[in-house]
């Protein structure tokens, strides 16, 4: 099999997982950082915002530099992946799922994302205001309240077993729960 072609295809969880748990560890050994990316908008202000304002005041070249350059690969590794070695292939969902999407009107699984909801004429729509703006200051918010994003605490957090990110981790899958089962039927 090429390269392209094996890079193309959906890794198996016994391949990905690990890696993603071998992050904590790499991080540890490396000087001792914790793995999370929402505390980036932060630093980002503090790099692009000159001003008196105390919560940007601190040293985030020491301390976020790195986390910067993290996130700045993972948008270059995203479009990569997701633009020049995506899979033409769709979506492997379960059955179950497309009937339970097809029920909230959802009928296109032909791309990564379905276009029923992701496309350009839904982001003037109200239910697009909804998805996008609220629900986008919601996680951005929740993010921050919470000290941290799903992945810091959910791949950080648990593994110093700390029980802040245990509460907040539950707080995250109680609300995905709630926004899937009784926001999205009401929304769609």
């Amino acid at each position: 099999m090429e390269l392209i072609e094996f890079l193309r295809q959906p890794w198996p969880w016994y391949v990905a997982g690990p890696l993603i748990g071998l992050i904590v560890p790499i991080l540890l050994i490396a000087g001792g950082k914790l793995f999370g990316v929402s505390a980036n908008l932060r630093h980002a202000c503090a790099a692009c915002v000159p001003g008196d304002i105390e919560f940007f005041k601190y040293d985030w070249k020491k301390s976020g530099k790195w986390n910067l350059v993290f996130v700045a690969g993972t948008i270059l590794g995203g479009f990569i992946g997701g633009w020049l070695l995506s899979n033409p292939d769709p979506i492997n969902i379960s059955a179950q799922t497309i009937t339970d999407l097809k029920a909230l009107g959802i009928s296109d699984f032909s791309g990564m994302l379905p276009s029923d909801v992701f496309n350009w004429e839904n982001v003037a729509s109200t239910q697009g205001i909804i998805l996008m703006i609220v629900g986008g200051f919601l996680v951005g918010f929740g993010a921050r309240y919470a000290g941290g994003c799903t992945s810091g605490h959910a791949i950080s957090g648990l593994a110093d077993l700390q029980l802040a990110s245990l509460l907040a981790v539950i707080g995250f899958f109680a609300g995905g729960l709630f926004i899937t089962y009784i926001i999205y039927p009401f929304i769609f």
